[in-house]
């Protein structure tokens, strides 16, 4: 299956919620669920919201966590049969690595404005993670671990708009992040409490595959 290469506000509109994926637009007026919170589609406006329970609840679940992580269905599993192996509560695991992502802790740094955008900036290599060129977003980042931006992107005007909004959001507990540097340490792995945007109901996706 393809990567959705749609207008992406659709996606957030489908789940009735901001996922986050346009980066800095998000955060304006601008945004496609400010203007227009409803489904996509010739009748969207006029449709009733359907009460979903079951199979369809557990489905949206899904559908929102692989499309706020950028993931395709397969790669989505593979994270499922992990977490499942791993010790521990099956959708703690899930959403820990997801957190984990070099794409994910890249925008978590403030380096870019979504996580599509942290990916084009690692495949293209300017991440360096123990002063390594890593060019897969995939990559697992581990405690101890510093991740930094290329010298030549220090000035990158995609690269210091993100920071200069990162600067007035939350903190992320389980890094250590210099800004000023454009780098940040890993201290510790993320804890499931430390993720709370989308609000994500991860047992539904555990009972989904556990069918």
């Amino acid at each position: 299956m393809a990567r959705h290469r749609e207008a992406v506000c659709r996606l957030c509109r489908r789940e009735g919620q901001k996922l986050f994926l346009k980066g800095l637009r998000c955060f304006t007026e601008k945004c496609a669920i400010e203007k227009r919170n409803f489904v996509p589609g010739q009748h969207g406006q006029s449709r009733r919201a359907k009460k979903l329970a079951g199979y369809g609840l557990q489905l949206r679940e899904k559908q929102k966590v692989k499309r706020t992580y950028g993931l395709l269905e397969r790669q989505f599993r593979t994270y499922v049969e992990k977490a499942e192996r791993a010790k521990g509560p099956t959708g703690e695991n899930l959403i820990v690595m997801l957190e984990r992502r070099l794409d994910s802790v890249v925008c978590r740094m403030g380096l870019a404005s979504s996580r599509a955008q942290a990916r084009q900036f690692i495949l293209h290599g300017h991440i360096r993670v123990r002063g390594r060129k890593v060019n897969i977003p995939s990559y697992l980042v581990d405690v101890g671990e510093e991740i930094n931006l290329k010298e030549n992107m220090h000035q990158n005007p995609m690269v210091l708009e993100a920071r200069n909004v990162a600067q007035s959001q939350n903190t992320v507990p389980w890094l250590e992040i210099d800004r000023e540097h454009f780098k940040a340490r890993v201290v510790a792995l993320p804890k499931r409490v430390d993720v709370q945007t989308p609000p994500i109901t991860e047992q539904l996706i555990v009972e989904l595959y556990s069918k």
